[in-house]
């Protein structure tokens, strides 16, 4: 148990030590100019704008979990819709803490309340995800296919950065030795599974592994598959209207467009990716260099960054602390009766 608790905290200073690193690094760039303007910046933003933003936010993380819910029912299984809202909450809440840990978390939570299979559980989280990564690398596509001139040579940067790769040929040495790798721990694989198929841990790991592969495919089970696309769609133009909604919250963005907002949201989830506390850092360093190509100065950048972010987090601290309070009270009966 020390042990756990140990490496717990030890995440939580490395994840923290890695966020407030960029947030140091992006700052100590900035002149004393450029602080002035921050300082007038959120001197006279208009923060009414926070309240809209919240509820379209708000409305986004409901679809959620409405959303999960088609791939619990295409198993079988039944959930309340508020006892999923929470999760979705309590998970973004606990990432804040550990990133990753909200999706343990929502599994074991939900399993104690709705009786369903963890291991199922992991599998919707896993399918879900897939189809938040097809989301974003479509948004991203459409952002790039509508401003080429613009976005498209920060974007060819930042696929450079994530890849590795130093210029447009591909690395030839390099993808010999990923293939070589993914070989070789297919060999290692297929003779562990030869060695212990009949060890009680591997019967457990099996297990697990079955039910990750029946939650990806739930998304191919989902009755009504239109229901669910248009869930998806409806979770990422809401996050697109929150942003172009944001743009208000500053004097020197408000008269940016919706293209505007399609970048800061492609952009800044890239961002979000980042495993720091809600993407702390990196997030605002995206926006920040985002707006800079549409002539938003850096500190500027940086001030809106920080304004998204906070009413982000914000309706993740509030909705989570609620619904975590809430949530034994309302299954109160589940749990004498379970």
């Amino acid at each position: 148990m020390l042990r756990k608790r140990l490496r717990t905290i030890l995440q939580v200073l490395f994840f923290s030590g890695l966020g407030i690193g960029l947030v140091w690094w992006m700052g100590k760039n900035i002149s004393e100019e450029g602080w002035n303007e921050i300082k007038n910046a959120f001197a006279h933003a208009r923060y009414w704008v926070i309240l809209p933003v919240f509820i379209t936010l708000l409305l986004s993380h409901y679809l959620r979990a409405i959303r999960w819910k088609l791939l619990i029912n295409s198993m079988g299984y039944h959930a309340t819709n508020f006892n999923l809202f929470s999760m979705v909450m309590i998970g973004y809440m606990s990432n804040l803490a550990v990133p990753r840990l909200g999706e343990i978390l929502k599994c074991t939570l939900l399993s104690r309340y709705e009786k369903i299979p963890p291991e199922k559980l992991v599998g919707t989280i896993v399918a879900e995800r897939a189809v938040d990564m097809i989301c974003l690398v479509i948004v991203t596509f459409i952002t790039i296919l509508l401003q080429a001139e613009v976005v498209g040579s920060y974007a060819l940067a930042l696929f450079h950065m994530i890849t590795g790769s130093p210029g447009e040929n591909m690395n030839t040495k390099g993808l010999f030795i990923f293939i070589a790798a993914v070989l070789i721990v297919m060999v290692v694989l297929y003779i562990l599974f030869k060695k212990f198929r009949q060890k009680n841990w591997f019967l457990k790991l099996k297990l697990v592994l079955k039910g990750v592969y029946d939650g990806l495919l739930s998304i191919r089970n989902v009755p009504r598959k239109n229901l669910f696309i248009l869930h998806s769609v409806l979770i990422w133009i809401l996050y697109l209207l929150s942003i172009q909604i944001g743009f208000y919250a500053l004097k020197e963005t408000e008269g940016l467009g919706i293209t505007v907002a399609l970048s800061v949201l492609s952009f800044g989830s890239l961002g979000m990716l980042v495993p720091t506390q809600g993407g702390l850092g990196s997030y605002q360093y995206a926006v920040q260099k985002t707006l800079l190509l549409y002539g938003i100065g850096e500190a500027l950048g940086y001030a809106f960054g920080w304004i998204l972010w906070i009413a982000q987090m914000g309706i993740v601290l509030i909705t989570g602390l609620i619904c975590f309070v809430l949530l034994p009270i309302v299954n109160r009966n589940k749990i004498v009766g379970g």
